[in-house]
């Protein structure tokens, strides 16, 4: 992917992984336009980096998505880059009585909400000699956290739609990438996580190139282990996250 010279659209672009990623390439002379839950976030964003721009937009709420797509195609037509950013996290009990609002509201968010949004800027995008797609899964796609089953479950999903909507996007000018973070201290300060600055240089730098799948050092074991023994390091690594629970928000 260019990495500069582009007209960038970032949902969850307020907070955590979205800003940073648009502060980054806002700084490598793209245009970048956020969206976000929080009009605080966003204008905070906002006010810190001059030249970015904000749309008001509930990636759960079809409606919101459809009135969104529209009004950057009508103010950003030279639009051709979407990074679906936005993404929620909560606890959930795969072995009890699974919460209906955790796990509706985090199914719309993270898997038909890059779905949706994708889905109403696609024929603009396909307009673009240089049009990406970005989806942002998560290292918990391949190794799931069992606290956070749902979550994880909505990331292998995006993971295997990425992969159907490459494919079928292939004869056109649309690229579709995946970036799939490790644990990083997005609006977290977590020691064990990758520190937020250091994940955005190395992404970038991935995403400069030809890759289909961005992916820092700190990620490729996860990414790496589904097969037919997976269970065995998913059992480890949920034992170790057990014995030392992250914080979830």
């Amino acid at each position: 992917m260019k990495l500069t010279g582009n007209t960038i659209f970032i949902t969850g672009g307020g907070s955590g992984i979205g800003r940073a990623l648009a502060e980054a390439l806002h700084n490598l002379g793209n245009k970048v336009i956020i969206s976000g839950r929080s009009k605080e976030r966003l204008e905070e964003t906002i006010n810190a980096n001059p030249g970015i721009s904000a749309v008001e937009l509930n990636v759960q709420d079809p409606a919101s998505i459809e009135a969104a797509a529209k009004q950057l195609i009508e103010e950003h037509p030279d639009l051709n880059v979407l990074i679906n950013n936005a993404g929620i996290i909560h606890s959930d009990d795969a072995a009890g009585v699974i919460d209906e609002d955790v796990l509706v509201s985090t199914v719309k968010t993270n898997l038909l909400g890059p779905i949706r949004m994708t889905s109403a800027l696609i024929e603009h995008l396909k307009s673009k000699e240089e049009a990406v797609v970005i989806n942002t899964t998560s290292i918990l796609g391949f190794m799931p956290l069992a606290a956070t089953a749902v979550y994880s479950a909505t990331k292998a999903a995006l993971h295997t739609y990425t992969l159907s909507q490459r494919y079928m996007l292939k004869d056109t000018p649309v690229k579709v990438l995946e970036i799939v973070p490790p644990w990083v201290q997005s609006n977290n300060n977590e020691p064990r996580a990758m520190p937020l600055a250091s994940f955005i240089e190395a992404a970038i730098k991935v995403l400069g190139t030809d890759t289909d799948e961005v992916l820092v050092e700190e990620a490729k074991m996860f990414r790496n282990n589904p097969g037919p023994n997976e269970g065995v390091l998913v059992t480890q690594f949920n034992d170790s996250m057990k014995s030392q629970p992250p914080k979830i928000h």
